[in-house]
């Protein structure tokens, strides 16, 4: 990382929904702000940055905005994060935190969360029957989890517009689990009836995401980061500070 403009950081995935178990690794997802000088030149930067061990993914602020209003329920978990979770809470995150609903709408909220949870069906499918090897397995089980995950989530979030990221009964999620990964076809009756849910339950978000707050945020972004002839407008790369803000 060579940009220390973090604006929000968080732990998210497997531990921040209360699935995960010994060996698991913990996930972080971030974004931060280019230099606004950056941004005018002929190359503009990179906007996403994806390390491991540890395992963490940064966006850059344009780029996160442009995944949460296009749904994506990945981008979408870290303005929704239990309190506890944020690493990284600066006044400008703090901001996004206060107008994550105007983000949403029904339609791309149903289309993105059961299109990842279809997603994960294909790759259930794709595994055959069950007789595969230990490891296979077990990747199997997870995808099963996040299957049946992103639906419960998916359609809490277009019926209250709240999201809630930690699971209410974790043993209920690794039963489910292990039994697709023992029979795939086990996941197709809970893909269904969410997706049945979703044709018959009413939405309280509205056709389209309201872009005017998320435009004045980023505006705002761009002007706190605006500082013409800055180092990093050099070249000279600055460690991305690790202490909570």
């Amino acid at each position: 990382m060579t940009d220390p403009h973090v604006l929000l950081s968080g732990i998210v995935g497997s531990t921040a929904y209360g699935l995960a178990h010994q060996g698991s690794d913990v996930d972080r997802l971030g974004l931060f702000a280019a230099p606004t000088e950056q941004l005018h030149g002929l190359h503009r930067p990179k906007e996403s940055h994806v390390t491991t061990a540890p395992d963490r993914t940064l966006h850059e602020a344009a780029k996160w905005c442009r995944l949460v209003l296009g749904g994506n329920p990945t981008a979408m978990e870290l303005v929704w994060l239990p309190e506890e979770l944020y690493e990284v809470r600066t006044p400008l995150g703090e901001e996004l935190i206060g107008i994550r609903t105007s983000f949403l709408c029904a339609r791309r909220v149903r289309d993105a969360y059961l299109g990842y949870a279809t997603q994960q069906f294909r790759r259930l499918e794709a595994r055959g029957d069950g007789s595969f090897p230990a490891d296979t397995r077990t990747r199997t089980a997870k995808h099963a989890r996040h299957l049946k995950r992103l639906c419960h989530q998916g359609l809490e979030l277009y019926t209250t517009g709240r999201l809630t990221i930690r699971v209410d009964n974790p043993h209920e999620y690794h039963d489910f689990g292990e039994r697709v990964a023992a029979d795939p076809s086990v996941a197709v009756p809970l893909l269904r009836s969410y997706e049945s849910a979703f044709d018959e339950r009413p939405s309280v978000l509205p056709e389209q995401p309201d872009e005017a707050p998320a435009e004045a945020w980023l505006r705002r972004v761009r002007a706190r980061f605006y500082a013409p002839g800055a180092a990093v407008a050099s070249g000279r790369a600055v460690d991305v500070p690790g202490q909570r803000r």
